[in-house]
């Protein structure tokens, strides 16, 4: 059975909603991740060419496994709309055993 050391929380953020649906839905719907949660709005205050920026975005917050997870970067890195899109992946240190076998075998079914 699938464990822990298996599964990883992948998270973006964008400008807008329907862009952080999109996203979501492109990567279940390819296996790439098992599911996906869009939350936000948020406030981000980052550096960007040399200034502070403050923009409003949404998180997307996807589980994977381990061997979908470059694919699932990827895939992130070429359907994102920024120039230097975050994607953050950390793997599970723990959690319930039943959720992340289903991670596993949502993908790999």
């Amino acid at each position: 059975m699938p464990g822990v050391e298996q599964t990883h929380l992948v998270t973006t953020t964008v400008d807008d909603r329907p862009t952080a649906d999109s996203l979501a839905l492109s990567a279940v719907t390819a296996r790439l991740a098992a599911c996906a949660q869009v939350g936000g709005p948020i406030t981000s205050t980052y550096w960007w060419e040399g200034e502070i920026e403050t923009s409003s975005e949404w998180v997307v917050q996807l589980k994977t496994t381990t061997d979908r997870l470059d694919e699932l970067i990827e895939h992130l890195r070429v359907a994102h709309p920024y120039d230097v899109p975050e994607v953050v992946a950390v793997p599970v240190s723990a959690g319930n055993p039943d959720y992340l076998s289903w991670v596993h075998s949502s993908i790999h079914s």
